[in-house]
């Protein structure tokens, strides 16, 4: 399975353009719905991401190591790809996710829990 296939890569970098519109132009940072979220099924680590770098592999969203402090921030597509748990197994999309909520409530959630609930 492709970890982000291309509509959801499009998704993403639409995102990343208009947040960085966004910022070029004075405004308030954009708070997008999470397009994808990614998981280790052995490990507790978790990703919800909502947009992607126009000028690279970097996206951004909620990340939770399960270390108990889940934190807004840029990951690498490539680590991301590359991440294995215990059981040696890679990553995944949950390909039953739907965001119900925007990034910034995700995140406030995940902080006062200490983990991430969708």
């Amino acid at each position: 399975m492709k970890l982000i296939t291309d509509s959801l890569t499009e998704k993403l970098l639409a995102n990343g353009r208009a947040q960085r519109a966004a910022m070029d132009n004075g405004d308030d940072a954009l708070d997008f719905k999470p397009v994808v979220k990614l998981f280790a099924p052995d490990a507790q680590c978790t990703w919800l991401l909502t947009e992607l770098d126009p000028d690279g592999g970097l996206v951004f969203g909620l990340c939770d190591l399960g270390m108990g402090g889940p934190e807004l921030g840029y990951v690498s597509l490539i680590e991301l790809s590359s991440v294995r748990g215990k059981l040696g197994l890679p990553v995944e999309r949950d390909l039953h996710f739907e965001a119900d909520k925007t990034i910034s409530a995700y995140a406030d959630e995940a902080r006062s829990r200490g983990h991430i609930v969708t």
